[in-house]
């Protein structure tokens, strides 16, 4: 079944699966009919998705039928965004006399659980992902889910070996996992920020960095002199936690950060959306101003702006003008050439003009580059060109 498509489901299961979300049965149908709730593809097609939020069931969560009920995956809770941190963080956190400030990485999100005995990775949107599975299965420590079938690992793919959000400035030669968060099935509750460093800490797991625990009163001076630090070194930001993490967590970044989306997003400028461009201008306002830069603190961060703006976007048109197509290289690195295979299919089905060159062996492993098409700025820049108007 294609992105998009209907197909009939058995009554009896949609029966089940209303009793169980405690839904009426029209509904539940009508989310079928709406590929609101659809089935995952191929030998997952078990696995049910959440294409958005509902009723407070995060978009990306998946369900299967285990036994006479299901069991529940639930998706990444929303992080909300600290503008200004101070009167944000006091606000926020009321009552609490510390905070806790992990790294927030620059990756892929991906949910890693044991569902029906086979260990598999699944995507923001509720996909399972062939390559993540393998890469997985390749750099995980399978005990952990026969020790905690009931747990699930919420992390972020890093590397350069990742073809969704390929980075190299982490040091890592091909793909790693980082986990953030550790949660249950069903209730999606997060273990406390101790019972998490424990757990992984058994197991192996490669764990996002802690910057340690902050009174709440100065945390925001703390975590600004943090952010000036990772943004040296181009890294993302912070998310700032509730150690026994009972409140939402809130989520800060860099100016280097914001820049280097926006230098992605003016390379591809019609795919990315125009809420994404703003929001991270809007922030720069926001953080200039917090934390009171003087003249030539704030002329070159305006020339960072503005660079990351308007070089992307001049390149991306002299290539178009040129004759040239645009599009985004990144590769994969597999055990099996059929995942390869089989990712080349996943994003076919995902609606992903990709070009896959021939594996190349790399020790026991194949290297795969990709050309990621963007055919909508693509054709947008060539239609300006021969006279169309915006």
């Amino acid at each position: 079944m294609n992105k998009g498509e209907n197909e009939v489901i058995d009554p009896g299961f949609v029966a089940r699966l209303a009793g169980f979300l405690g839904f009426d049965e029209e509904r539940v149908q009508h989310l079928f009919e709406k590929n609101y709730l659809a089935k995952n593809w191929g030998k997952h097609d078990y696995l049910f998705r959440f294409d958005k939020e509902i009723s407070r069931i995060e978009r990306g969560t998946v369900l299967y039928e285990k036994g006479d009920s299901f069991e529940v995956i639930m998706g990444f809770p929303k992080i909300r965004r600290a503008m200004v941190l101070d009167p944000t963080l006091k606000k926020h956190f009321n009552g609490l006399e510390k905070v806790a400030v992990e790294e927030k990485m620059n990756g892929y999100n991906v949910r890693v659980a044991n569902v029906k005995g086979d260990i598999v990775a699944i995507t923001r949107s509720g996909y399972v992902c062939p390559y993540t599975t393998e890469r997985a299965n390749v750099k995980l420590n399978l005990k952990f889910f026969d020790d905690f079938p009931n747990l699930v690992l919420y992390g972020e793919m890093v590397g350069p070996d990742n073809p969704y959000v390929p980075k190299e400035i982490y040091g890592i030669e091909s793909v790693e996992f980082y986990i953030f968060d550790i949660r249950e099935k069903n209730s999606g509750n997060p273990l406390p920020l101790s019972g998490k460093k424990k757990i992984l800490e058994e197991y192996g797991f490669l764990q996002v960095e802690s910057f340690g625990e902050f009174p709440l009163q100065t945390a925001a001076e703390e975590i600004a002199e943090i952010i000036r630090e990772l943004g040296k070194i181009e890294h993302e930001g912070v998310v700032i936690k509730d150690p026994d993490m009972v409140l939402a967590p809130l989520k800060y970044t860099s100016s280097q950060s914001n820049c280097s989306d926006l230098r992605h997003a003016f390379m591809f400028y019609n795919e990315a959306g125009r809420d994404f461009m703003l929001s991270r201008i809007v922030r720069e306002g926001f953080q200039t101003v917090e934390w009171n830069e003087n003249e030539a603190e704030f002329e070159k961060r305006y020339m960072q702006l503005g660079e990351s703006i308007l070089n992307p976007l001049r390149e991306s048109i002299r290539r178009v003008k040129n004759g040239q197509r645009l599009y985004e290289e990144v590769r994969i690195r597999v055990r099996n050439p059929r995942t390869a295979t089989e990712f080349e299919n996943y994003l076919k089905r995902l609606g992903v003009d990709a070009i896959f060159e021939p594996p190349q062996p790399a020790g026991n492993e194949y290297l795969i580059n990709i050309k990621k098409v963007n055919k909508s700025t693509n054709d947008k820049t060539q239609a300006i060109w021969e006279g169309e108007l915006w």
